[in-house]
Parts: C-alpha cells; structure tokens; sequence
C-alpha cells in the first residue's frame, strides 16, 4: 500500500471567512481527517483503535500557508508519517490546488492513549510495532516548514473568559482540539484577520471537558505575532491549569 494518501477537499461557501479565504479550523478538520482516513486505511484508525480501548489525541499542530483555499476551491490534502517514537508520532501535510501546486503545509505530533488510564501507550510495541511500516523519511518527502516551537509566555493578559458545551465536545469526550483553535481566533481584530494568517501553532497540553470554563490570556510579540494561553477553571487565587498554547503569526 503507498504510505502517502491524497484526500481530496471542496471549500463550499460556508467554509470561508468573509475575506473569502477558508476558515483555519475548517481547514484544520480537512487536515484531520486525512490524517484519520490514512490511517483507518492502515488499521490505525479510531474505529479499530476504539475496540482495544485506545485513541489517538493531537499534542502539536502547525499550520503554514503561503495561499489560503478559496470559496468554491477544489484542492487536496496530501499526508504520511514521518517518524515514530516511543510515545509520539510525526505526521505531515501537503495542502494544495488541485493540479498540485503548493498552497501551504503542516506538522503534527500525535500520541495514542488508553482510554481507560488516558496514559499514553508504547507505539513501537503497540501491534507488534506495525505503525513502523508506514514511515516516510524526510529524504523520500519534504515539509519545508519549520518545525513546532517553545512558549515562553511572561506578561499575557486575561482577555476572554467562556464555558464549555455540547457542541466543544467530540468523539473523545473532552472539548475537541479545532474548538481550542477558532475560541483563539476570536480573540483578534476584523483588521487582522483580513490580513490573513501566515503561520499557526498549537501546543495541547492536557484535557478539558464539557462545564470547564476557559481563560484565554494574549501576549502580544510584534505587529503580526501573538502568543494565546488557554487555561481552564481558574479562579481569581490560581490561574488554573494550561489546556494549551498557541502562536499565531499573521501576513
């Protein structure tokens, strides 16, 4: 079977911002689910995973565009593994036109846990270490973006405070990772966001559920960057626990 899959996409009018271009999260979930339709082809996927008590959960996310998808845009996402650790897995990601011109790429770090413990599981001795059949090396297919940073987060402000509810909640049973991405999204200016966004990055750090509440403190670093924190259920003697963190650069 070929390690890399191309998962065709079609941005239909209510994918897209109002500048045109494709929401990030949208795109985000298009991402996703070419990463869970190559596997689940592999015997990797949920479904399969969900019968031994294990699933995937998304640690790192970076998304670099150079051209956003536009409405009524046919374009395809191309995606294969990198490297397989002990308990994480790199995955990349080729988004582009549908003659396969480059609009923009992503990186993403994957860890498998078990459902009942929410530990994560040794990939390499999970099914006799068979995700180790999949891997495409660096050298066979390029990702030209950087790879994920660090966070350093000195003097963020508390600018947004929200709840938690049904429609945050996926197949997982804690708020879905996309939800974390459009929450930070809204934190920025009309202005902004007609600028478009250059790079995305995002660090899950642990789980939050349906009733958490989430703060979300910003820390501006330039005209075009910013640094988001999000923690969860903190009170006015504790900031809480972080959920994640994120950079957002913009053109």
């Amino acid at each position: 079977m070929n390690k890399i899959d191309t998962h065709p996409i079609y941005i239909e009018p209510f994918h897209v911002d109002f500048t045109g271009r494709v929401f990030l999260g949208v795109l985000g979930n298009h991402l996703l689910n070419a990463a869970g339709n190559h596997s689940q082809k592999r015997g990797w996927g949920i479904g399969a995973l969900n019968e031994t008590r294990h699933t995937w959960v998304l640690s790192r996310l970076s998304i670099e565009m150079m051209e956003m998808p536009r409405n009524y845009q046919h374009c395809q996402i191309r995606t294969w593994v990198e490297s397989v650790m002990k308990l994480f897995t790199n995955r990349n990601f080729a988004v582009e036109d549908a003659d396969g011109r480059p609009l923009g790429y992503a990186r993403s770090v994957w860890a498998m846990i078990d459902l009942e413990t929410r530990r994560p599981c040794d990939l390499l001795t999970l099914y006799d270490g068979d995700i180790l059949n999949y891997v495409v090396s660096e050298e066979e297919n390029v990702c030209p973006i950087e790879g994920h940073g660090r966070f350093r987060f000195r003097d963020a402000q508390l600018v947004r405070t929200i709840g938690t509810y049904y429609s945050d909640v996926d197949i997982n049973g804690h708020i879905n990772s996309i939800k974390y991405i459009e929450h930070i999204l809204d934190l920025f200016t009309r202005e902004q966001m007609e600028r478009g966004i250059r790079r995305f990055e995002i660090a899950y750090k642990a789980e939050s559920y349906m009733g958490d509440t989430l703060s979300f403190y910003l820390q501006p670093v330039s005209d075009t960057e910013a640094d988001v924190e999000v923690r969860k259920n903190s009170t006015p003697d504790t900031p809480g626990e972080v959920v994640c963190q994120a950079k957002v650069r913009f053109n």
